[in-house]
């Protein structure tokens, strides 16, 4: 039997990324190497097979028949892989190597880049791989060591940890509020400027929710300004732009500064966790063990972001 070459053990990882991420562009990223050479290694691989993996469109690539049956096949071997990586690591006490991390951006850029240098301080032999973004990574399948995620998310194959509520809370510039004056209730909101924040995946306005009289009410306000990405809301409130929803952790940097002021906190909401995710097979890994234990001391149970803006409402 012929021997499984390097070059052909590379072209299964780069079509099985491929196809579980739907696009040459999108493995590259994860495998961290060129869009080009994700879809030469797999052109290799097909001629060697002399099978056609994918149908590919201007768009997407689809999965052939003979493509399924590899596609699982390939899956299969990458998890076993993964557990041998594992296995040697857990094998090791000290953290080293490289820790693959995914956050939200606003969570990544707020929270979690700032601790990062005092994590690699205690820890020198250990390299972070932090990707921001949205999407909802496959960890076993990229390699990803541990996830930040907003949210309980319901996955048999990950281990999940509470880390943080999530409080979402109305903010405004003094200057703003000035020449407006400063809303008692939610329902004032109708007479003010409102900047809303839109999910890129739904493409749908963020519901702004307020506790009402012992319940949560979820209302859209009219808005001037509405942007995909929370540091925006952000910006375009401290410039005057209007009353704005946000994260707590995003605003109270503004809020220290003077800049942001909480509006109807009384009425702010716990909207839901900030969790910590990584996969069963990454239980006994030093340098999860050794990020988890961190993130303790990064999320505390009584936060300085929420101690600013919501102390007192409660």
């Amino acid at each position: 039997m012929e021997q499984l070459g390097l070059d052909r053990l590379t072209g299964i990882i780069a079509f099985a990324r491929s196809a579980s991420l739907g696009s040459y562009t999108a493995a590259a990223h994860s495998l961290g190497i060129s869009p080009s050479a994700v879809s030469k290694s797999v052109q290799r691989l097909e001629q060697r097979l002399g099978l056609s993996l994918f149908t590919r469109t201007t768009r997407a690539l689809t999965l052939t028949p003979e493509g399924r049956d590899l596609h699982e096949r390939a899956l299969r071997l990458l998890h076993e892989a993964e557990e041998i990586e594992q296995a040697a690591v857990a094998a090791r006490s000290e953290p080293a190597g490289t820790l693959k991390v995914t956050a939200p951006f606003p969570i990544g850029v707020h929270v979690l880049a700032p601790a990062l240098p005092r994590f690699r301080e205690r820890y020198p032999k250990l390299s972070i791989d932090l990707r921001l973004g949205d999407r909802f990574a496959d960890l076993i399948e990229e390699g990803i060591d541990v996830a930040i995620r907003v949210g309980e998310l319901a996955d048999s194959q990950l281990i999940t940890r509470r880390l943080a509520p999530h409080w979402l809370c109305t903010f405004a510039s003094p200057g703003y509020l000035e020449r407006r004056g400063t809303p008692q209730h939610p329902d004032d909101l109708i007479h003010h400027e409102c900047v809303n924040f839109r999910f890129r995946s739904t493409g749908q306005a963020l519901r702004w929710p307020f506790r009402i009289g012992g319940r949560t009410v979820e209302i859209t306000p009219q808005t001037g300004i509405t942007t995909d990405f929370s540091d925006a809301v952000a910006a375009i409130v401290v410039a005057g732009g209007g009353i704005g929803i946000s994260p707590t952790y995003v605003a109270a940097p503004y809020v220290a500064r003077g800049l942001l002021v909480p509006v109807l906190r009384e009425f702010a909401v716990e909207r839901s966790a900030i969790v910590a995710l990584w996969p069963g097979s990454r239980r006994s890994s030093p340098n999860v063990k050794a990020l988890l234990a961190f993130l303790e001391e990064v999320f505390p149970a009584a936060s300085h972001w929420d101690t600013m803006v919501v102390e007192g409402t409660r």
